[in-house]
């Protein structure tokens, strides 16, 4: 109840720094996600210029960067975090396991500066020497410095859901004569589906909202581009390094609160739709074994 009650407080002050957008004539649906014209004779793009003489604030090239960092953390940290879970779940000695668990989640543990500046410092350079890629700090420098940070919720919650499953769908398994590979890939892990689903939900979670490893890592260049491999900048990067020289009461401020709700919708949206569809998986999966 407290915290439901402190997200109303926040919600209605970041609404009330918001409000003065709505009677902003260079604030409009368009500025925020139509291309503009930045200089004359240059094509129309989304640009992130709120100080300029005329003020640009697309929304498309920051939540497009922070999909993009997301995504290669996801697409990196997922098969990691489930394949490595299912080994300490199904397949590794109970030493091992005790000694593998307290390891992984001990990554949760480094914090995020530090992953942030070892992206920046020697990920980044290392990467730049192997694939000569145009910008040395980028999406993907980012998103592989984000999968460190997210592998250890996605294994936590997976295996947590994959020993929750009864040692009956095991033993039945094993009685019909499946190996213990198929047990764990065509039993154990289709039965913890909705709480694997549930660690890859706050896993993408935390790496969209995620900010000092994007702020040092991902070249902090609001591009609208496919290649992974230019400079890039979030939604949350651009809150934390603009917010402390702002000047309060400005269209500059009002945008950046704007921009935290925004971040806010994407989780809502997300953790809602998918949460919902996995009550239901679990539900139905209920109710066919009962």
């Amino acid at each position: 109840m407290t915290g439901l009650i402190v997200l109303l407080l926040m919600l209605v002050f970041i609404a009330r720094e918001v409000l003065p957008l709505l009677t902003d004539p260079q604030v409009t649906l368009s500025t925020l996600l139509m291309p503009q014209v930045g200089r004359d004779g240059k094509p129309a793009q989304w640009l992130w210029q709120p100080l300029s003489l005329v003020p640009k604030v697309s929304l498309v090239p920051l939540v497009v960067g922070s999909l993009k960092v997301a995504s290669v953390a996801m697409v990196l940290a997922s098969p990691v975090g489930v394949a490595a879970a299912i080994f300490s779940s199904e397949f590794a000695p109970r030493r091992l396991r005790e000694l593998l668990k307290p390891m992984i989640e001990l990554l949760a543990g480094i914090p995020s500066v530090v992953l942030g500046f070892f992206a920046s410092a020697t990920l980044a350079s290392a990467l730049h020497a192997v694939f000569a890629w145009p910008y040395r700090l980028n999406a993907t420098v980012a998103g592989v410095a984000m999968a460190l940070a997210i592998v250890p919720i996605v294994f936590t919650v997976t295996e947590d859901a994959l020993r929750a499953v009864p040692s009956s769908y095991r033993e039945a398994s094993f009685a019909l004569g499946a190996t213990r590979w198929a047990t764990a890939w065509r039993i154990v892990l289709p039965a913890a589906g909705p709480g694997v689903l549930g660690a890859l939900v706050l896993a993408f979670g935390r790496a969209i909202g995620e900010t000092m490893i994007v702020l040092m890592a991902s070249g902090n260049a609001p591009m609208v581009t496919p290649s992974l491999t230019d400079s890039t900048r979030t939604l949350s990067a651009t809150i934390a390094a603009e917010m402390g020289e702002v000047v309060a009461g400005t269209t500059h401020a009002s945008m950046l609160y704007l921009l935290g709700i925004v971040l806010f919708v994407l989780n809502l949206v997300l953790n809602g739709t998918v949460g919902s569809w996995a009550r239901e998986r679990v539900q139905r999966h209920r109710g066919r074994f009962a």
